[in-house]
């Protein structure tokens, strides 16, 4: 009697880091993102899919994971003084940013649900709350670093030359021809962005920390 053998499947077996990976690589290649266009490029069917995520919606959030680890080399800084901690999520958001700007406006339209997105954000909101911060600021300044960081991400995406005029400027024109291109341009202009704000964050704790002046009579 011959044994019956299980033939191989032609398509590798699904997996969420496989599913990952290709949905980066299909919002990387700039082509239109979809259950549909992400089954097609893995060779599967949209229910395959259905299996391992809950939708459009929880891809987005498995492409945040990873490419929030991958930014921070898997791990999360867990000491330093609140500016060390505040610096570091900046570079290594702007790395991440930068990395898979088209995946920016995915991101930013979707309600942050995965775990090591949410304990990272735990994390530097318990850094400014111990910090001194007003808990009721802390939201705020998280959602400035935030913006701070996707503009620098998308800056460092940009252009080699960012700007370009056409005729005469009063200023500007100068101002270009001496400075910086490219990489460099943009980590200068991160490197003085992060300082002023890091130093206005800085300003903002001392003056709230500051005991009250004494009323005169």
């Amino acid at each position: 009697m011959e044994e019956a053998y299980m033939a191989r499947p032609k398509v590798p077996l699904l997996s969420v880091d496989r599913i990952a990976d290709a949905a980066l690589e299909l919002v990387d290649s700039g082509q239109p993102f979809g259950v549909n266009a992400l089954a097609r490029r893995l060779g599967v069917t949209p229910s395959s899919l259905y299996n391992h995520v809950d939708g459009r919606d929880g891809i987005i959030e498995l492409m945040r994971g990873r490419f929030s680890r991958e930014a921070a080399g898997g791990a999360q800084a867990t000491g330093g003084e609140w500016h060390e901690i505040v610096a570091d999520t900046m570079r290594a958001q702007r790395r991440m940013y930068a990395a898979h700007p088209n995946l920016v406006p995915l991101i930013v339209g979707k309600t942050i649900t995965d775990p090591y997105v949410i304990a990272s954000y735990d994390h530097l909101a318990t850094t400014l709350v111990d910090a001194g911060f007003p808990e009721d600021e802390v939201l705020g300044v998280i959602a400035l670093l935030d913006a701070f960081a996707i503009g620098f991400g998308l800056d460092l995406a940009s252009p080699h030359d960012v700007w370009q005029p056409e005729g005469e400027t009063q200023t500007l024109g100068r101002l270009i021809a001496d400075a910086p291109h490219g990489d460099e341009r943009s980590d200068r202009a991160f490197d003085l962005g992060l300082d002023l704000l890091i130093e206005s964050l800085r300003a903002r704790l001392a003056r709230l920390s500051a005991p009250p002046a004494p009323v005169v009579e």
